[in-house]
């Protein structure tokens, strides 16, 4: 073959490849090789409601955390006294149920016990005496009013009898209802007290809401922290996301739910992650994902959470694989 015939066969190839190639990867291009994007995460900043000196930092810049781990905690000299005063009126009033809804003591009751039994022998006596006033004053030895007494010295015998059965029996009953359900309102409200004086504890002390990264620890022990100043920065894991961007041609083949796979240098392969969010509105290549194969072009904001966020710090780049169209 004579050269002029190979250089221009060469040429031909070289022009045939860099069309194909712009078709492919150039500006208009549908199918991009990579969606540019970065690692988002979203700080959690925990403070404590109430003012103090901070007594214990348990965490360290840079540390994992579990969730429900102990980050730090203020002095709580006051609010554990709170606590326990409290608790104390909390037994209290409901001690004070516990009496109103039980009767007497059994030595109160036994005082009972005894004037029934010398009401009984009183009515014995009343008895025989009127049995035997009663015949003599119908054959007319005694007087009627001797009969007249024998009988109200009886019935005042049986009264009695019949009263201090009655005051026992009122003595094994508790309180009036007014009275027991007086008492547990004060007892509920005594152990509302107890719930709050333990929630303020309990703020003074936070834990890990999840499994997170200690971002920054603002204050170390013995420093003064305002009320709801923060002093520990988290980010949690539910809080990492992905954030990369679209061509406008392919947002279609990106859903809420839909899988991605992406790479990121230092990482493991085979990253994945879920579609959470798809912004409803275009824009142009931000300035940060800024490159020759996005440049000039609308692009849509999508947002995914990676399977494994521990390992991903915010602002770390990262490469999408493109979706591919049904059947292609």
């Amino acid at each position: 073959m004579k050269p002029p015939v190979r250089i221009a066969i060469v040429v031909v190839a070289i022009a045939a490849a860099g069309w194909l190639g712009w078709r492919l990867w150039g500006p208009g291009s549908s199918h991009p090789r990579r969606l540019s994007g970065y690692v988002e995460g979203e700080t959690l900043y925990v403070g404590a409601s109430s003012a103090g000196p901070v007594s214990a930092v348990r965490v360290e810049r840079g540390q994992r955390v579990a969730a429900g781990q102990p980050l730090f905690a203020l002095d709580a000299a006051q609010l554990v006294a709170a606590r326990d005063q409290a608790a104390a009126q909390a037994r209290a009033a409901q001690a004070q149920v516990q009496d109103a809804l039980k009767g007497q003591r059994p030595a109160e009751l036994a005082v009972y016990d005894a004037q029934r039994a010398a009401a009984q022998a009183a009515l014995a006596q009343a008895q025989a005496d009127y049995d035997r006033v009663a015949p003599l004053a119908a054959k007319g030895i005694y007087a009627p009013a001797r009969l007249d007494q024998a009988r109200a010295a009886l019935r005042t015998a049986q009264a009695d009898v019949r009263t201090v059965a009655q005051q026992r029996r009122v003595g094994t009953l508790g309180a009036r209802p007014d009275a027991v359900r007086a008492a547990e309102s004060q007892a509920a409200a005594a152990r509302d007290q107890l719930a709050a004086a333990q929630s303020r504890l309990d703020q003074i002390s936070p834990r890990a809401p999840a499994a997170a990264r200690v971002q920054d620890v603002f204050y170390q022990p013995g420093e003064w922290v305002a009320a709801n100043q923060p002093v520990v920065a988290l980010l949690t894991d539910d809080r990492v996301r992905l954030r990369f961007y679209v061509p406008q041609a392919q947002v279609a083949l990106y859903r809420p739910g839909t899988r991605i796979q992406f790479s990121c240098d230092g990482c493991k392969p085979g990253l994945g992650a879920r579609i959470n969010f798809v912004s409803p509105r275009a824009e142009f290549t931000p300035p940060v994902i800024y490159s020759r194969e996005a440049r000039d072009r609308l692009v849509f904001l999508i947002e995914a959470r990676p399977d494994r966020p521990a390992d991903l710090p915010p602002g770390l780049p990262i490469d999408v694989t493109p979706l591919a169209r049904p059947g292609k």
